[in-house]
């Protein structure tokens, strides 16, 4: 029997790694001095050092698109989050890409996100318009940088250079990375590149997925998108009831046309730039891990549906009504009596700005911690 001790592992990192890919040995570090294990790659200490924060198990009772109450089978942050990972650990494997490295990244993508999903994200945005604002990805950062307190040597994570450049890194169409003080003028890596894109991925097939079970969109009412015809085509689907079996068969068969197409195109800009380092990815004026035109095209249409009847349905505008009231008068309550905030809050106000340590608070809640919450100080017949 051979143990695979740490020169095995990186050994092994040098012959399955594509030029262009980080490996592990190759690191830029950590901020604090720190030892490394015996039997495990820093990016792979980073992945667990991530997966046993607080900020990591809160995200099973945070909002994807449904609130936990609606239904035990709905995405929640978390579920969304191992999706990101399992589908970014595909596309980094088939590339010759630090799978370990975009694990990490994915896993720790929506680690700031606040409860109620994004309208809990712009509600404390708006809140905090004054002093900074609020942002997820802003918030992630911080989380691993400074928030867990989980080491007396240092705050936070100390987790390697290349995870926290993907993880400020991080982009989708609705996030915009702001990377001042991790070289702001280089792309992310191929590793942060795969994670952008495994996300976008996974939350526009899932929440399809989710939008069909939760009876919010009909089949007859995608008739007529691409992708969709595509889908109903290639599972010999023709209309009708759409069962669970063949639902499941349909988000599946889609993850993978996307999956391919995401493949096929990243092998042939490698190919066409003779893309050798990681060096050239990260001064490519344009990303190598993306969709094809083609794809992204039918991929707008597909996101313009889900936004017009899933995201602004009733049913889940009356949520994001109910989630800027909840949070709106919890931060305006603290902000008027910082005497009913917890002892270890409270403590931070003397060194933070108060806004911020609220606003922390309240970004760290769980939806139904905050709801609990809300109850609590509203309602006089319930005890604090």
């Amino acid at each position: 029997m051979t143990i695979y001790n740490l020169e095995m592992l990186e050994n092994i990192e040098d012959k399955i790694l594509a030029p262009y890919g980080i490996h592990s040995k190759n690191s830029k570090g950590r901020l604090y001095p720190d030892h490394e294990p015996d039997y495990r790659t820093k990016f792979q200490r980073d992945r667990d050092r991530i997966i046993h924060t607080s900020a990591f198990r809160r995200l099973e009772y945070k909002t994807q698109v449904f609130i936990n109450y609606e239904g035990d089978h709905y995405r929640t942050r978390l579920t969304h989050t191992l999706e990101v990972a399992q589908i970014g650990r595909t596309i980094a494997r088939a590339l010759g890409a630090n799978e370990d490295l975009v694990e990490t990244i994915c896993l720790a993508h929506d680690l700031g996100h606040s409860p109620f999903g994004h309208s809990g994200e712009t509600t404390l945005n708006r809140l905090l318009v004054d002093v900074g604002g609020f942002d997820h990805n802003k918030q992630s950062f911080r989380i691993v940088t400074e928030l867990e307190k989980r080491y007396s040597e240092f705050p936070g994570l100390n987790l390697s250079w290349e995870v926290l450049e993907g993880i400020v890194k991080h982009e989708s169409e609705y996030d915009i990375a702001d990377a001042k003080n991790f070289d702001p003028d280089l792309r992310g890596h191929i590793e942060a590149q795969i994670a952008n894109v495994a996300d976008e991925l996974a939350y526009t097939a899932h929440d399809l997925d989710d939008g069909l079970r939760s009876g919010l969109i009909f089949p007859d009412m995608l008739s007529g998108i691409e992708i969709w015809e595509i889908l109903c085509m290639n599972a010999d689907y023709h209309g009708g009831e759409l069962d669970d079996l063949m639902r499941h068969t349909m988000i599946r068969k889609l993850i993978g046309i996307e999956i391919s197409d995401v493949l096929e195109t990243a092998e042939k800009i490698i190919r066409d730039n003779s893309i050798r380092s990681v060096e050239q990815v990260q001064k490519m004026n344009f990303n190598v891990i993306v969709f094809s035109e083609e794809m992204t095209r039918k991929n707008r249409k597909l996101k313009d549906f889900l936004y017009s009847n899933l995201y602004r349905n009733y049913r889940v505008q009356r949520m994001s009504v109910k989630a800027e009231r909840i949070l709106t008068e919890l931060f305006e309550l603290y902000m008027k009596e910082p005497l009913i905030l917890p002892k270890h809050v409270q403590i931070k106000i003397n060194d933070q700005q108060i806004e911020r340590v609220i606003c922390d608070y309240i970004a760290g809640m769980t939806d139904r911690y905050a709801i609990d919450e809300y109850n609590k100080l509203f309602d006089p017949t319930i005890l604090p």
